[in-house]
């Protein structure tokens, strides 16, 4: 599904240039679960970033689904990014004066989709993360858990291939981090998505089937993880 080789990337302010992403080889199969762990400044915001379509790189090559990702203009990237990539944030970047069915359906707006269906799809999706009875709810009436279902059933309303996941239980408690993760891990298994989540929480990242760990802009260690019922 995802085919990294020899990607690099820099940051060029002025005469100085950050050499952020050093040379990445990796291949992550169609319906894995893959976190990527790495201390502030690793680049594995970047290599999200470049995973999820929203930025170039600068040597190597990516392959999304057998498609080379290069030299895109902003509406071919816009239409694979909408095709194949559904998105979860740390901030969960909700709009604030729609409800959490308007939030969902989106997506689905922006593709021309008729209000009807949109909407039945939107409310099939919170049900589906259990949050139908909030559906016409604000987000600032929402708890941090439940803004992030909200995000999770925006991420799958396209039907994506993969879900990209920045910090998504960053900004929760334990509890509510793992109920969002038993969430994730259902959608890996029950609907088979490649599933990738950045995580700085070693805990999040056992709940995985397979953590990459960045450091200097490299990949350190590619790490199968045990098979667990709970982790808690």
């Amino acid at each position: 599904m995802i085919e990294l080789r020899g990607i690099k990337k820099a940051y060029r302010t002025g005469s100085n240039v950050l050499q952020v992403l050093k040379g990445i080889d990796l291949h992550i199969g169609p319906g894995e679960l893959v976190s990527i762990m790495g201390s502030s400044g690793s680049g594995k915001s970047t290599l999200l970033n470049i995973l999820g379509i929203l930025d170039n790189y600068d040597a190597g090559s990516y392959h999304l689904d057998g498609k080379l990702i290069k030299d895109l203009s902003e509406t071919e990237s816009a239409g694979l990014r909408s095709r194949y990539i559904g998105f979860v944030f740390q901030s969960f970047n909700l709009i604030g004066f729609k409800n959490a069915l308007e939030n969902v359906a989106l997506p689905l707006y922006y593709q021309g989709v008729p209000r009807k269906k949109r909407q039945e799809k939107a409310l099939e999706l919170l049900e589906r993360v259990g949050l139908k009875e909030w559906a016409h709810h604000l987000p600032n009436e929402l708890s941090g858990g439940q803004k992030q279902r909200v995000a999770i059933a925006r991420a799958l309303i396209s039907d994506p291939k993969v879900i990209l996941a920045d910090e998504p239980t960053g900004a929760l408690d334990s509890t509510t981090s793992h109920d969002v993760m038993d969430l994730l891990l259902s959608v890996n298994r029950d609907l088979g998505l490649t599933v990738v989540i950045v995580t700085h929480e070693h805990d999040i990242a056992a709940m995985t089937s397979r953590s990459i760990h960045l450091k200097d802009g490299r990949i350190e260690r590619d790490v199968t993880n045990k098979p667990t019922a709970d982790v808690r």
